[in-house]
């Protein structure tokens, strides 16, 4: 089961360390992590997707709160939320199939970002849906390279 989870800590050298060591220590792999500073420049947030059974991320979010730099953890999975990933990717162009990427992207809301004469980099930003749409439309072109931020995500209410 995937779950979403957002954790408000001290912004302090560190954290992420121990917060990251809580999953390796369970044997989770982090499918996804985004750490950025808040509005208040004392605390930052960390987005944590991870694959677990219900059990397991229980004990881990209990766990997670007896950190002493963890301010909040909000389990994301149980409420309505945005979520939002930045995804770079790198894409062989040619003068045939260049106004076809240009469509493309266009229809995505995509940005092109960098354009050379064999390669183009477009920024796309938005959910797991959207981005994997679009690299999947993107493939037979030719990606050499993506890059992803990492899914970031916050409650509706």
């Amino acid at each position: 089961m995937k779950k979403t989870i957002a954790v408000l800590v001290e912004n302090h050298f560190g954290v992420l360390s121990h917060v990251s060591g809580l999953f390796s220590a369970r044997g989770f792999n982090i499918d996804s992590l985004a750490v950025g500073e808040t509005e208040d420049p004392t605390v930052s947030r960390m987005t944590i997707v991870v694959d677990g059974d219900e059990k397991t991320l229980e004990q881990v979010k209990k766990q997670l709160n007896r950190l002493i730099d963890v301010i909040k953890v909000i389990d994301l999975t149980e409420e309505d939320f945005i979520d939002r990933e930045l995804v770079l990717i790198k894409v062989g162009v040619n003068s045939k199939n260049r106004s076809e990427i240009l469509q493309i992207s266009d229809t995505f809301q995509a940005k092109i970002v960098d354009v050379k004469t064999d390669s183009a980099a477009i920024e796309l930003t938005g959910d797991q849906n959207k981005i994997k749409s679009f690299i999947e439309i993107l493939k037979p072109f030719g990606i050499t390279e993506i890059v992803r931020t990492g899914r970031i995500a916050m409650g509706r209410k």
